[in-house]
């Protein structure tokens, strides 16, 4: 998009932005008695009929959630305001993006006026009503309709969801969407990655920065390092590693030659390293350790959907360690693998992390997105398409911060060493949301793992001992965990702590339904991130944050990385070799200065030259990224351990 374009979104995202906090803070100070200064009225005004008694419940739940992961009240509160307003923009962006899409029928581009809300109003005239009552009603269905597959931003649950912009606030929000400036963006697959940049403000970042020298939160982090990813960034680095990986897979013998007009191709006389073995493509596993709006997930999918056909039509191609059968076995005719691609690719090759929660809902969204306009380009009609519930995006996060509620729900595990690696599970991932996944989980957590494991086969020996006929019967469904690795062991802890989460939730009684499904929430998200860094990964790509870490971090960023700990970019590329497979390859654009500095001269030996050694590097030099005031270099690297 050129700058002029990218200058109209964030216009209109500030525009909105404002207008949503200014109708959601005056809401909650009139209606529900929730002050921006932190003040919480005890009990709702006898004004609240029973219905908004409820939502009022949802509100203080969620503000006194935040407020129990470590925020202060006033903080707690405003950031409700925040999420409230970002979720309700990106409902009403994402609807934008839809309609041209053929995903809904027009629904918002001419407010009431739509073509959908007038047939709507056929089947049930009762709706056209002067206060827009009717319209939310018919907005409010969509939403339900997404969420079977956008659950994360379009689930109506979410406490996010309470607010509703009043009528002239929604008229107003509606006109800017809708205005000439921005007729042509929205079919796009970056918007929604704009906005979420745009939705924070230069000025805000500069007030952060002129305030502390280093992030003194996750949020402060996060805001300060969101910068949009270029698409010819995106793929040059994605052409020479996921690219680079399969052209040396199949010896050369791949549309991605083409397709990939970035990938670097040694010269005839030069030597190529060896070629590594094929994989089935479900094996191939794709990392975004800071993914943002999911820019490089986006076009890495491009490029699976080419791999899988290649796989499918070449009868040498391995069997999958995911279902023990080649593509062939699996799909009897291509056709039937290109229906089943898309949500081949979002289940088993991408993955992604990051510290914003608001991330979550717009990389899945742009994934979902790309999944459909796959279906629609292989001609699959929306009645075979199959269901996509969500994506592989991780937030990290600190887990549940209600120490009861911990208590209570690790107590009411089975067997009770599952209660125990839950409760150290909760412990590790206090400074989640400050390192992401910087944060060693797969290595503080590894004895833990081991000890659960000692503790489950000695209650099973103890089981052993019991003479013929008289040891006790399982039963039906029992928890077993015998022979297995720890990777697999894990799993099967973390599918028996979902169930039990899931019933946690359920058996809420006496208003306690909002703060289980919040703890609920958190706590699937910290175990998913400590499933995913149990993996290696065939390629890692990144635009990691850089400068300083969180003061909170600090002391246990310097422990984990001593020869990294000077800059965040110099230990997200140490993390990144870490996890990758032998042979896998990681693409990152970052500071140029690691490069030459002196400071990063244990980043150079000890991480790149020794274990993973630069085979491509472009100097990019300044303006790469948009409104970061750095020197940017983008180079790939390859694990030679």
């Amino acid at each position: 998009m050129d700058k002029d374009t990218r200058n109209a979104i964030e216009r209109a995202t500030q525009r909105i932005r404002r207008l949503l906090q200014e109708d959601f803070a005056e809401q909650l100070d009139a209606v529900f008695d929730v002050r921006l200064d932190g003040r919480v009225a005890e009990k709702g005004g006898r004004h609240l009929s029973g219905r908004q008694l409820i939502l009022r419940d949802r509100i203080v739940a969620t503000i006194e959630h935040k407020r129990r992961a470590g925020m202060q009240q006033a903080d707690s509160v405003r950031d409700y305001v925040r999420d409230a307003a970002f979720t309700t923009l990106n409902r009403f962006a994402a609807l934008k993006m839809l309609e041209p899409r053929g995903l809904v029928q027009e629904c918002i581009s001419r407010g009431e006026n739509s073509i959908g809300f007038q047939e709507f109003c056929g089947l049930a005239p009762a709706l056209k009503t002067a206060d827009g009552a009717g319209y939310r009603f018919y907005i409010e269905s969509i939403f339900d309709e997404l969420s079977t597959e956008v659950k994360v931003l379009f689930d109506r649950r979410d406490p996010a969801s309470v607010l509703w912009p009043k009528k002239a606030t929604f008229d107003e929000i509606l006109e800017i969407l809708n205005h000439a400036d921005l007729k042509g963006i929205w079919k796009e697959d970056e918007t929604i990655g704009w906005i979420y940049q745009f939705f924070n403000s230069g000025e805000e970042r500069r007030q952060m920065r002129d305030e502390s020298a280093a992030p003194r939160n996750s949020r402060e982090l996060a805001i300060r390092n969101q910068f949009f990813t270029p698409s010819y960034v995106v793929q040059f680095l994605t052409d020479n590693t996921l690219g680079r990986i399969w052209h040396k897979m199949r010896d050369g013998r791949t549309g991605l030659t083409e397709k990939c007009e970035y990938m670097v191709k040694a010269s005839d006389d030069a030597e190529e390293s060896s070629s590594p073995a094929k994989k089935d493509p479900r094996d191939l596993r794709i990392l975004d350790p800071a993914c943002g709006s999911g820019h490089f997930l986006l076009y890495c999918f491009a490029l699976l959907l080419l791999i899988y056909e290649e796989a499918w039509n070449d009868e040498t191609s391995p069997a999958s360690g995911v279902t023990g059968r080649t593509l062939r076995q699996d799909y009897a005719t291509l056709d039937d693998l290109k229906k089943a691609a898309p949500a081949l690719i979002l289940q088993h090759n991408l993955h992604g992390v990051d510290i914003d929660p608001r991330c979550a809902q717009i990389a899945q969204l742009a994934l979902w997105m790309r999944a459909q306009r796959a279906f629609a380009d292989n001609k699959v009609s929306r009645g075979e398409r199959p269901v996509i519930r969500r994506a592989n995006v991780v937030i990290a996060e600190p887990m549940p911060g209600d120490p009861k509620l911990v208590e209570d729900f690790s107590a009411s595990l089975r067997p009770a060493m599952i209660g125990g690696l839950f409760n150290e599970i909760v412990t590790e991932m206090r400074l989640a949301g400050e390192m992401g996944s910087l944060l060693p989980i797969d290595r503080t957590l590894a004895r833990s793992i081991d000890r659960a494991r000692a503790a489950f086969n000695e209650e099973q020996s103890r089981t052993d001992q019991f003479l013929p006929g008289l040891a006790p019967t399982k039963r039906q469904g029992e928890f077993d965990l015998s022979g297995i690795s720890n990777s697999v062991f894990f799993e099967r802890i973390e599918e028996n702590i979902f169930s039990a989460l899931k019933a946690f939730v359920s058996d809420a009684v006496n208003g306690k339904g909002t703060r289980r499904r919040l703890f609920a929430d958190d706590a699937e998200q910290g175990l998913a991130f400590v499933e995913l860094f149990g993996r290696k990964f065939d390629v890692v790509l990144m635009n990691p944050p850089f400068g300083a870490c969180s003061i909170t971090a600090k002391k246990v960023l310097d422990a984990n990385y001593p020869k990294t700990k000077n800059d965040l970019y110099a230990a997200f590329v140490e993390r990144g070799v870490q996890i990758l497979c032998a042979g896998g390859c990681l693409g990152a654009i970052t500071s140029r200065t690691g490069f030459f500095l002196q400071s990063f001269q244990k980043w150079r030996e000890d991480v790149l030259l020794a274990k993973a050694p630069p085979y491509v590097v472009a100097d990019l030099g300044a303006g790469v990224l948009d409104g970061a005031m750095v020197e940017t270099a983008a180079y790939c690297l390859e694990n030679s351990q």
